[in-house]
């Protein structure tokens, strides 16, 4: 079992393989977006702060899809999930932050929860595909195509960027701050 903080998070590993340490990390990185959009109703999911049109909701579906993209349609070369097909990103090609708006606190969290546990069955089943080399199903137009290291460390910075932001957004609804 790993090392939890203060907060519930696991401590990535100190001393372990590089696949071991990458996921250390992006679970880490997973749990602080969860620990800033916990206990909050859709009125917290919902604020912004300054001139922002971010939101914690806007967050856990973009980051849903986000897992889904890099972790099913690149690194496997699946369809994606009916909920990303269904979007009318010809008319908002930001429809996931807008329409977040629009569903419950439960369906965002179960939302982002389902699309976590997926990403870490598919991570999972690309280790045991050929590990942190395994190259994704799908290219780049130039015929480049990113590692499952790659993409692991692409989530990881995801994850990074937008927890600055959540730090930002959950301070400014209850004074809730930390890392």
């Amino acid at each position: 079992m790993a090392d939890v903080d203060e907060q519930g998070r696991p401590e990535p590993p100190l001393a372990a393989d590089e696949a071991s340490t990458l996921l250390g990390f992006l679970d880490y990185q997973r749990a602080t977006l969860a620990w800033k959009c916990s206990d909050l109703d859709a009125t917290g999911l919902r604020a912004t702060i300054a001139t922002s049109s971010l939101t914690l909701g806007g967050m856990l579906k973009h980051l849903a899809f986000i897992e889904d993209w890099w972790c099913s349609w690149w690194l496997h070369g699946r369809d994606l999930e009916a909920l990303w097909r269904t979007g009318d990103w010809d008319a908002d090609p930001d429809w996931i932050w807008h329409s977040a708006a629009e569903d419950t606190p439960e369906q965002l969290r179960a939302l982002w929860q389902e699309s976590v546990s997926r990403s870490r069955s598919l991570v999972a089943e690309a280790l045991d595909d050929g590990g942190l080399e395994r190259p994704a199903r799908r290219s780049w137009p130039d015929g480049r195509t990113p590692s499952l290291r790659w993409i692991l460390l692409h989530l990881i910075e995801e994850y990074a960027r937008h927890n600055g932001h959540a730090d930002l957004i959950r301070e400014s609804i209850d004074g809730l701050t930390g890392e």
